[in-house]
Parts: C-alpha cells; sequence; structure tokens
C-alpha cells in the first residue's frame, strides 16, 4: 500500500462512481488541488486520457517528486501548478508536515509525513490523533483563487476536481466564485473534527455545498475525518445520481434527491 509505483497502478477509489457519472471519452478537464508527490493526478491522466489534469502542490520538494514520477510514467496531460488555490490571490504562510509513524521507518519509498501540510495550523486535536506528525517549519507560498486561474487558462468548465488540502477546502472553493456551477463533480476530504485551527467540519461543509447546488452522493466521513463526492445538479439528471446507490435504499435517496431538485 505505500509503494508509490503500487498505490499509482491501483484503480482510483471512487473509479465505479467517476465512470457512471462522466462520459469517459468526454472529459477535457480534471483538477487535483493538493496533488501532493502528484500520484494522483498520474491516475487520473490514466482514467482519462484526452483530459487535462491540472494539478496544484505549493510544496517545491512535492513539487519535484511529482515531476520525476510524472517523466516516468509518460503522463503528457498533467499540468504540474507550484501554487496554493484558496479564497485570496498573494502569498500565505504554509504549515509544512513532517514525520513517519512508528514501524515506518525502513519504508523509504512513501513519504507519510508530506501530505498533511496546509495554509491552517494544526489544533491540539491533531495532535491526540497523529502524535507522530510535526509541524516544525512554515514557508511562504503563492495563492490563488479558482476564479482568477480558470480565467487566465481559459478554462469553461471542470469536469471532475479532487480537493485534499486540509482543513482548507472550503477556501479553495469559496475561491471558485461563481465558476463553481461550472464544476459536475468535487471529491474531498471532509473532516468530523476539527484537526486544524478554524476549519469547517462536516455539518458546515454540507450546508455550504448543499447551498450552492450540490447533492452529496457518496460519504465516507468516520467519528474522525473521510471523504465526500458531490454532485452539481445542473448537470445530472436525479435518476442518474440515484443509480449509484443500493437498490434497497434508492426509493428513499431518489424522493430526498428529487426534493433537493425541487428546491
Amino acid at each position: 500500500m505505500f509503494n508509490r509505483d503500487e498505490y499509482i497502478n491501483r484503480p482510483v477509489e471512487i473509479e465505479k462512481e467517476l465512470l457512471f457519472l462522466l462520459d469517459k471519452v468526454h472529459v477535457k478537464t480534471v483538477f487535483d488541488i493538493g496533488a501532493c508527490e502528484a500520484e494522483d493526478s498520474i491516475r487520473y491522466s490514466r482514467l482519462f486520457p484526452h483530459a487535462t489534469v491540472y494539478a496544484f502542490e505549493p510544496r517545491v520538494d512535492n513539487l519535484r517528486k511529482g515531476l520525476d514520477s510524472i517523466k516516468k510514467y509518460k503522463c503528457n496531460n498533467i499540468v504540474l501548478e507550484n501554487i496554493a488555490l484558496s479564497d485570496k490571490g498573494g502569498k500565505a504562510e504554509f504549515f509544512v508536515s513532517e514525520g513517519q509513524p512508528e514501524g515506518a521507518e525502513d519504508i523509504k519509498d512513501w513519504d507519510f509525513g508530506n501530505k498533511s501540510s496546509s495554509l491552517l495550523p494544526p489544533s491540539e486535536e491533531m495532535k491526540k490523533h497523529t502524535d507522530w506528525l510535526k509541524f516544525k517549519n512554515k514557508i511562504e507560498v503563492e495563492t490563488r483563487r479558482l476564479e482568477d486561474y480558470v480565467q487566465a487558462k481559459h478554462i469553461s468548465e471542470i469536469d471532475f476536481a479532487h480537493i485534499d488540502v486540509q482543513g482548507a477546502e472550503l477556501m479553495v472553493l469559496s475561491g471558485a466564485g461563481d465558476f463553481l456551477k461550472n464544476i459536475k463533480l468535487i471529491w474531498m476530504e471532509v473532516e468530523a473534527v476539527e484537526l486544524y485551527k478554524g476549519q469547517p467540519l462536516k455539518n458546515e461543509v454540507e450546508s455550504f455545498m448543499q447551498s450552492k447546488g450540490f447533492v452529496n452522493v457518496l460519504d465516507t466521513v468516520n467519528h474522525l475525518s473521510g471523504d465526500q463526492l458531490y454532485a452539481n445538479k445542473d448537470h445530472f439528471s436525479s435518476e442518474k445520481l440515484t443509480g449509484l446507490m443500493p437498490k434497497k435504499n434508492k426509493l428513499g435517496i431518489l424522493n430526498k434527491i428529487r426534493s433537493f431538485f425541487n428546491k
């Protein structure tokens, strides 16, 4: 699991859902926001070979590793950007994570510690759950609003966005402005407890997404954290979305989604 090549060659966690909702051949634009070493960017580039994958990673050390892997796997459809998407453009402090859990010292091809850096400082709750994870350093990074980025790149629509930015997910989405209505699917990390100071928790994330016209079609959040898949109701029918659900739950979920569409 912690070998980079093995991870890259595994199916995307939500591959079934993505291929059910999206026409693989016609997917043109994917955003991997918080790309770290670009392993997921590579997986998306292979899943959607006709798309351009825009990968955003503010840490230069992660960026270098990502570029090496992109060259190794010959993924010419990835654009790797050394910026942090946020709710405002400019410069910002970035809290750099590091460390290895006990017993992982001999695993050389997977960095456990570099995947938790954030625009937000870690909380005391973080220390309770991952005492091996350290935040000793801060760096200054370039930030940009998603709405400004797509305008500069002449991007009219995003088929799928993966957002894993350690508590700053709503900062990214707020920075999308009116362009948020042009994003079809969003898969993002969501916390049930405050691991980063001031971060929005599950209920707030759900309220924000609902207010913007997104339907939660997959939820893996446990007592601590997980991920949620949101579909933009302007791009999918209620029948299409309920096609993802187990049959025994489909009728109740269909009624719930239909009521959401009728708001």
